[in-house]
């Protein structure tokens, strides 16, 4: 069961590398429309369209709370206390990653975006919790 974390990590990363393309792609559209010029994002983000940033601050977020994410999976692996509970957890934690992408690079409704993140946070904030416990209790 313990290498079994791996997989929602690897989906998490999977998450990721599809904003990537997203965004490169969303960002290349805008790139060849006639009177595109480099100048005027070159050092203003908040200068390409809406859809072109909603899914790059999409993205951007993937290098935040998924951060925690992916340290709290190595380090139950790596300890050998990643069993059927932290495995779910993880999985929720993706879903609502899922979730959290498509409300943001879609209607953008703030308050649902933040569910999906505040489940996000519970999720890791009780993976850190037992595994710490798990770590303190085995010495």
């Amino acid at each position: 069961m313990v290498i079994a974390i791996l997989y929602p990590v690897f989906a998490q990363i999977i998450l990721t590398l599809v904003l990537l393309v997203a965004m490169a792609w969303g960002r290349r559209k805008v790139m060849l429309t006639p009177g595109f010029r480099w100048r005027d994002i070159a050092l203003d983000a908040s200068r390409w369209p809406e859809d072109a940033r909603k899914i790059a601050n999409c993205y951007g977020n993937q290098f935040e709370l998924p951060v925690i994410f992916y340290v709290i999976c190595l380090i139950a692996l790596i300890t050998g206390k990643a069993d059927f509970v932290m495995v779910v957890l993880a999985w929720v934690f993706v879903a609502s990653r899922v979730v959290h992408a498509l409300i943001h690079t879609g209607p953008n409704i703030v308050p649902l975006r933040g569910a999906a993140f505040g489940v996000g946070i519970l999720v890791v904030m009780i993976m850190t919790g037992i595994l710490l416990v798990r770590l303190l209790v085995a010495f």
